[in-house]
This record gives C-alpha cells, structure tokens and sequence, in this order.
C-alpha cells in the first residue's frame, strides 16, 4: 500500500517572523496611539528602524498593514504618513460606531451567556486597575476590548467587521479623550454605569449609556480637532 506523504512541520523561522512582525505593528500602533508619531507625520524608515532594531523589510511590512488598518496612508512621493482625520470624519465614525453599538448592547442583554458577561466584568475590572495605576495606554486596551467585546456578544460577524475597522481607525482619537484626570473618571464612571445595565439584562438602559457614552466620546475629543 502506498504510502501518503505527510506535511512537513511548519519552519521556526516562520513563526518567528510572524511573531517579530506582529511585535513591529504592535509598537508601531501604539507610538500612532500615544501621540510619538502625530498624525501628518511621515514615517522615516530609517530613524524608526533604527529606534526599533529592526531592519527595513519587516519594517515596510509592518507600515503596509498598518495602512490597511487606516492607521498609515501610503501617499506618493512623500512614503508613509500616519493617517489625519478632520473633525467631520471622525463624527461621521463615532455616530456609526454609537448606532453600532447601541443595537449591539441591545441584543446582548437578550443572547449572551452568564459566562460572557462575566468575560466582559473581567476585563471592566482589569481596565479599573489600570485606572487606579495610572497605566492609559493598557487601560485604553481594555477599554477598547470592553467595546469589542460587548458587539462580539450580539453574534453578527458583519457587525464586529465594520465597528472593527472604525474603531481600529479612531485608535489615536479615542485615545485622546481620556486625557486629563477630569475626562478620564468620567470615562471610567461611564463604563460603570454601562458594566451595571449589561450585567443586570437591561437592553434600554444599556442602549442609553452607550450612546451617551459615545456622544459624550465626541465632546471630550473635538477641540482637539482639525476642521
């Protein structure tokens, strides 16, 4: 009997790849996030690599899928710029992301498992420790994963796709509106608020500080805006 082929094991090189260019994203995002690389900012290949100890291939890599993100524009002439919303883009986002996430906190009041908002309550409670340590960038993490969560309990995968890729593009907005001991407790005292509807099942309050929450988004950012 004839004997099948077997596939060989995947290469450690690979993985190792994968793993420096998930780390060289990660950096990157989180340099856009925090304000290192403001937007408008063209991203010298050179000078970033060399701040990083990477090497410019995994590098470019790196700036194509934060392009694809919408973090990262790839313009001509001048390489990669890190993405410029104006203040009527990113309202057009956020009242898409509120509307989103209202249905979404709706339905998860009626489908999610005790077990998924307990999942949720975890991460709420990991994001307030970082509140009390003075830690923005991890809390901010959380708190986006708290939001992603919370559309990932409705169970539509097209609504988890577009929230997804608008908040992926608000990274550095959103960021900015947790600055400021002011704007930050009143952030997390709304993800109270909003942790307390979702564990009590109640989809209309629920769906209320969600989207006060959100409006309220928009008012701590806009200032800081370009028209």
């Amino acid at each position: 009997m004839a004997v099948i082929p077997q596939p060989s094991p995947v290469p450690s090189t690979r993985i190792e790849r994968q793993s420096l260019h998930d780390a060289i994203v990660t950096r990157l995002r989180d340099m856009i996030i925090e304000g290192h690389l403001p937007p408008g900012t063209r991203i010298n290949e050179g000078q970033i690599g060399a701040q990083l100890g990477v090497s410019r291939t995994p590098l470019r890599e790196a700036i194509k899928y934060l392009a694809s993100e919408g973090l990262v524009e790839l313009v001509p002439s001048r390489g990669a710029v890190v993405k410029s919303f104006g203040a009527k883009e990113v309202l057009d986002m956020i009242e898409v992301i509120r509307t989103l996430e209202q249905f979404a906190g709706t339905r998860a009041c009626q489908v999610a498992t005790n077990q998924d908002i307990g999942h949720i309550r975890d991460l709420h409670d990991e994001m307030l420790a970082c509140y009390r340590s003075g830690d923005r960038l991890q809390y901010y993490k959380l708190n986006q994963a708290i939001h992603s969560g919370i559309v990932a309990l409705a169970g539509n995968a097209a609504l988890s796709d577009v929230h997804g890729m608008l908040q992926t593009r608000l990274k550095r907005i959103r960021f900015i509106g947790h600055e400021g001991p002011e704007k930050w407790a009143n952030a997390v005292a709304e993800h109270e608020e909003m942790m307390a509807a979702l564990e009590a099942r109640d989809p209309d309050r629920l769906s209320a500080i969600l989207g006060r929450h959100l409006t309220l988004a928009w008012e701590r950012v806009k200032d800081d805006l370009q028209p």
